[in-house]
């Protein structure tokens, strides 16, 4: 629930050092907050792109440019100048640098917890929180709705479903054509923002489900890999419209969170061996 608070970047929550650039991170419960000041000759994939270990920057900003020049190229080409006093916003895939000699100093809502921050060593295998997403009968919808609404639909659905990401400090992996693949480092804000985001485009006239499992992962380059990500797809084919479904894996490391799970029986998954019993998240 949201309440009543202030925070200041004088006395930040987290104050991260990069390349080139300093970052100071605030905290308001579920939302984080940065402010970073990109010096003269930055660029990410100079910078930063040796911590992400991925070929192009993988976040997603949402933010104001208070001073300085930056610009941006995504991975198709489309290119884009921030300059201070602008509201932006650069979707995954990128590449930025600071332009002339002035720092680039920005407030951003999202991304904030994760920017300069490495997932691990490639190939290092990790415990994490997987969580799929996708939108029921998007087919019939397009059909019933046409190209031009579908398509914003399809897009008010991915900002509704970035801001509860970002707000339960997930990170976005991949889109899935009308769904999200998100990496959590806990079980407990992966089934919340499971539920966020199941009730967050119910105005839309839409219905996702979404299916969540827990288990070691390897990130390499912007991929993330192993058994658990396959497991979370296939707990996914078993959800209905507007359910969570969790593993009993998710649903045990989220014992004392406050969430309610209601057995939704056993299953044999799509090339999984035996059968797998999981879970409805109450919401």
């Amino acid at each position: 629930m949201a309440r009543l608070q202030t925070k200041t970047f004088e006395t930040p929550d987290e104050t991260r050092t990069v390349p080139r650039a300093l970052l100071r991170v605030v905290n308001l419960d579920e939302v984080a907050v940065g402010h970073a000041v990109w010096q003269p000759g930055w660029r990410w994939s100079t910078d930063l792109r040796p911590i992400a270990g991925t070929e192009w920057c993988e976040n997603h900003h949402l933010g104001y440019a208070l001073s300085g020049h930056l610009a941006v190229v995504t991975e198709d080409g489309e290119t884009i100048d921030v300059r201070g006093g602008a509201v932006y916003e650069i979707p995954p895939r990128h590449d930025a640098w600071v332009v002339g000699d002035e720092p680039f100093e920005t407030v951003e809502w999202s991304s904030a917890r994760v920017v300069g921050v490495g997932p691990g060593s490639a190939g290092e295998r990790v415990l994490a929180t997987v969580l799929f997403t996708d939108i029921v009968d998007s087919t019939s919808t397009l059909e019933r709705v046409g190209d031009r609404a579908w398509r914003e639909l399809l897009f008010a659905h991915n900002a509704r479903m970035r801001e509860a990401i970002n707000a339960y400090r997930g990170q976005e992996i991949a889109t899935t054509g009308d769904g999200f693949l998100v990496v959590f480092d806990s079980a407990t804000r992966a089934v919340r923002c499971g539920i966020a985001m199941t009730h967050a485009v119910e105005s839309l006239g839409l219905r996702i489900r979404v299916g969540v499992h827990s288990g070691e992962v390897q990130f390499i380059a912007e991929e993330v890999r192993g058994v658990a990500v396959h497991t979370a797809a296939r707990i996914l084919s078993v959800a209905g419209p507007s359910e969570v479904i969790v593993s009993a894996t998710t649903r045990d490391l989220a014992e004392g969170s406050g969430i309610t799970f209601d057995a939704a029986g056993r299953h044999v998954l799509k090339g999984l061996t035996g059968e797998r019993e999981v879970y409805r998240a109450a919401g």
